[in-house]
């Protein structure tokens, strides 16, 4: 396998790509907590680092638990452990890089910064992120696992910018993520039900329909919304914020607009491109508010 192919196979394995997701929210707090400051090079760069290593331990994890559900479905059968494109002692090895970079992320912070709480709740924080992988085994609630996982990443960075001033707007923050997060996770299991069903997995749409799932989406991604609105509300934010507010309302309306009980064909569009896309909308509006203020 050439070194462009071996990195292209990475990159899918753990959904590099799918960073964009949470590190947006995660940036914008960082500035969230600086103002009326701005970050550090160092915050920013060891922010970044923590982001991507966690994000990548935890997706490795993930892929190594369900390699054998993975195996069983024709959606997912493709990928690159079942596929055999990876080995699994391999893919033991990146975890357990990807999980030293983030400690080393996190202890940069003591180091650098004087903060010792990355380091001390990074342990923590990734066992929940790996714990995630196990939920769909025993819970139809793993959606909700899943965008607590990856919403603590915006608390995560205020605490490693400014652990005194943590409050109420990091945890609006954090939940307008964990809803925005269940919400999209709650599309894209739709495309599971049959084998989920039949392999005993739980999830929100096998155990109650697909219909039922779509309008739970719905409701999520307006919990989003307001929780967006409310933020702007406690950090005083201006017209940019709220334009990316207003902007992000819209995507996620059209996310839901275009996903059907009987119709999925559209749900990667809505999963990767639009949620891509949202968030980096979102930071990018935020953060410019946030320095011509």
């Amino acid at each position: 396998m050439s070194a462009i192919a071996s990195i292209r196979t990475w990159g899918e394995m753990i959904k590099f790509s799918h960073s964009l997701f949470a590190l947006p929210f995660a940036l914008l707090a960082m500035f969230l907590a600086a103002a009326p400051e701005t970050p550090t090079v160092v915050q920013a760069v060891l922010i970044v680092l923590c982001m991507v290593a966690a994000r990548s331990a935890a997706m490795t994890f993930n892929r190594l638990a369900d390699a054998r559900i993975d195996a069983d479905n024709p959606r997912t059968a493709v990928r690159a452990l079942p596929a055999g494109l990876i080995r699994s002692r391999t893919a033991w090895l990146f975890f357990a890089g990807a999980t030293i970079a983030f400690l080393a992320g996190c202890a940069g912070f003591w180091v650098w910064e004087r903060n010792p709480w990355p380091l001390l709740l990074s342990v923590p924080t990734l066992a929940f992120l790996c714990f995630y992988s196990y939920t769909k085994r025993f819970t139809r609630w793993s959606h909700l696992v899943l965008g607590a996982g990856i919403a603590f990443a915006p608390v995560a960075a205020w605490i490693a910018v400014s652990p005194t001033t943590l409050g109420p707007a990091a945890f609006v923050l954090m939940g307008a993520v964990l809803f925005w997060i269940a919400g999209f996770d709650l599309i894209y299991a739709c495309q599971d039900v049959a084998f989920d069903r039949a392999s005993g997995l739980h999830s929100v749409p096998a155990r109650m329909g697909v219909a039922t799932a779509l309008w739970m989406a719905r409701a999520f991604h307006l919990l989003t919304t307001v929780g967006l609105v409310a933020l702007g509300v406690l950090t005083e934010r201006g017209t940019l914020y709220y334009l990316g507010v207003g902007c992000v309302a819209i995507l996620l309306a059209v996310e839901n607009a275009i996903v059907r009980p009987n119709d999925l064909s559209r749900v990667n569009l809505a999963f990767f491109t639009i949620n891509g896309v949202v968030g980096v909308l979102l930071a990018t509006l935020g953060i410019a508010d946030i320095l011509v203020q």
